[in-house]
């Protein structure tokens, strides 16, 4: 037999859980065809002999809606082997949209997702205006990894209702109409199902809450009703984590998600300290799913934070006058000024400014603050914080965060754990990542260009929490397995995420010693020359997405198979 592609004497993690086996794997007209020892060749062979060989990681939630217009590459996910990614999470996006609300929706996600809007204004086309018009947009570009997306709930509002749905007013029984008849038809054309969040900090650029920010019961369930008119999908939602409510916040979620017969899929995240707020979502999980439901918590596995630095979106000092009087300067030449002593002391004896981006009231979160070496430590000890380092050099944390951030010619970066870190530890999120009503994703790949760089996770946790953790490691059947087929399964994707014939052939071959996570770098390859956050990483042999190798030993081919996928798909017959 000759096949197209043969990985030859892998070590083969199955997707499933499975015990890890030493075969072959054998690919034809982007299917694997057969599994375990395999006669015959291929017109390309890999020797994977000592390797791992892993169907290809599927990310729940990313941001790729403009990246996938304007570039023929999904890093850093495809770089990390993600070969399927969903986007229009968090009930933003650039679809369904009139022309002259353009603005709006550019204002919506510079404001929500960081993406900076002469990015968007110079690379978005908008060759669209109904959603499925930008659904054809996205499957006419060619690219490396499958893309699917949702329809996003702020901008169906605002193409729905008009400056009404932008002021938040109440839809009317004819707005809830023409809701669900959209909501269908975007289905109808591919959409996975429907997105929308109520987070507090989801704001505008402009600092006003998104439309879909405190929509009603009703108005959620003549949505989901029209993804249940056009068969179904997946409803995702961001509940107003800020507030500590999950009940108040996921109730109506719930309930109309019982009474429609959808799945769910929302964010969940640890409190650092004070009560442990994240059981009483669990609680409400476990009764949702015991009367038939089918409702999945979203986890990242990591600490939930920020990556500040002098040449990102925020720093300690961003919203100080006296360093805003130097903050458009080159970062050469600001640095310099940053280290006369004049400029120090004004700077550190300035108080900030009350208007600024949302988040940064955590710019100042000294014990939850850490220097960002290479490679990155993302489960830090708490005496390495700027609040512990500033107590052992006798200064205040604002003159130990200002001396980091000069590290390395003001390259320096700081994390900022936000949520996830309980008592300094990821202990609670092993507890949960091992649960069946929670599935890994939160890597926001495609946003927060200039604050947050996630969706390297898939590493993170090959790394981490596979060979490096000291205690508490997870095996690598698990963990292949919560990156392939559960997040596969919840998104309704059951043609992918596992090493079997039938299967779609995406996979990853991968130097499990050698893999190693690089911290993240500053690059201006955006459109309109916008920088963004990006993160290499090391041990990744071959990434293959439908039986071609999109990208060796960290390097990209020159090979796009990638390709919009339409609707859920069912698991292949055997």
């Amino acid at each position: 037999m000759t096949y197209d592609l043969l990985i030859r004497g892998g070590t083969i993690v199955d997707g499933l859980g499975g015990e890890p086996y030493t075969g072959d794997v054998a690919v034809r007209d982007g299917v694997i065809c057969a599994v375990g020892s395999v006669d015959g060749q291929g017109d390309r062979e890999i020797d994977a002999t000592g390797l791992l060989v892993t169907p290809g990681f599927v990310d729940l939630h990313t941001h790729y809606d403009g990246q996938a217009i304007w570039s023929d590459r999904l890093n850093p996910s495809s770089a990390h082997g993600v070969t399927t990614a969903v986007m229009g999470n968090c009930g933003v996006g650039f679809a369904p949209c009139r022309p002259e609300d353009h603005d709006v929706l550019v204002d919506v996600m510079a404001g929500v997702e960081d993406i900076p809007g002469v990015v968007m204004v110079d690379g978005l086309p908008w060759q669209w205006e109904t959603f499925p018009e930008f659904l054809d947009a996205v499957a006419a570009r060619r690219r490396d990894i499958d893309v699917a997306a949702f329809l996003p709930h702020s901008p169906l509002r605002v193409y729905v209702m008009g400056k009404r749905g932008v002021d938040r007013e109440l839809a009317t029984t004819e707005d809830l109409a023409m809701m669900r008849k959209v909501a269908a038809e975007a289905v109808h054309a591919g959409a996975l199902g429907f997105a929308s969040s109520r987070l507090t900090l989801h704001k505008t650029s402009g600092g006003q809450p998104i439309p879909s920010y405190e929509a009603e019961y009703a108005e959620i369930e003549a949505i989901a009703r029209g993804v249940d008119d056009a068969g179904g999908g997946l409803l995702q939602f961001v509940p107003d984590l800020m507030a500590g409510d999950y009940e108040g916040a996921l109730s109506a979620v719930f309930d109309v998600a019982s009474e429609v017969g959808l799945p769910v899929t929302f964010t969940l995240a640890i409190g650092n300290a004070g009560p442990p707020i994240h059981l009483d979502a669990l609680r409400m999980v476990e009764k949702a799913n015991a009367n038939g439901g089918d409702v999945t918590g979203q986890i990242f596995p990591r600490p939930i934070g920020l990556v500040l630095g002098l040449d990102l979106s925020g720093n300690p000092f961003v919203m100080y006058p006296s360093y805003r009087e130097i903050a458009d300067l080159p970062l050469a030449e600001r640095v310099a000024e940053m280290r006369k002593a004049e400029v120090r002391e004004r700077i550190l004896n300035d108080k900030p400014a009350s208007d600024g981006h949302p988040l940064m009231f955590a710019a100042q979160a000294w014990d939850y603050m850490f220097p960002l070496a290479d490679p990155p430590d993302y489960e830090p000890a708490q005496s390495d914080s700027i609040g512990a380092r500033a107590k052992a050099r006798g200064v205040s944390p604002l003159e130990e965060a200002y001396d980091r951030l000069l590290d390395d010619d003001g390259h320096a970066m700081l994390l900022v754990t936000l949520a996830n870190f309980r008592d300094g530890s990821l202990d609670t999120v092993a507890e949960l990542i091992r649960r069946d009503d929670v599935v890994l994703g939160l890597g926001d790949g495609g946003a927060h260009y200039g604050m947050i760089c996630d969706a390297s996770f898939p590493t993170y946790m090959l790394t981490h929490w596979v060979r490096d953790r000291p205690s508490g490691r997870l095996e690598v059947a698990e963990v292949v397995r919560e990156l392939t087929s559960v997040p596969a399964r919840v998104a309704g994707l059951q043609d992918r995420g596992r090493i079997a014939a039938g299967y779609k052939a995406d996979l990853n071959v991968i130097d499990a010693a050698a893999l190693r996570l690089h911290r993240p770098v500053v690059v201006s390859d955006l459109p309109a020359g916008g920088r963004r956050l990006d993160q290499a990483a090391d041990g990744y042999v071959a990434t293959i997405v439908s039986g071609e190798v999109i990208a060796e030993n960290g390097a990209p081919t020159d090979a796009r198979p990638g390709t919009l996928i339409r609707g859920r798909r069912p698991a292949p017959t055997a």
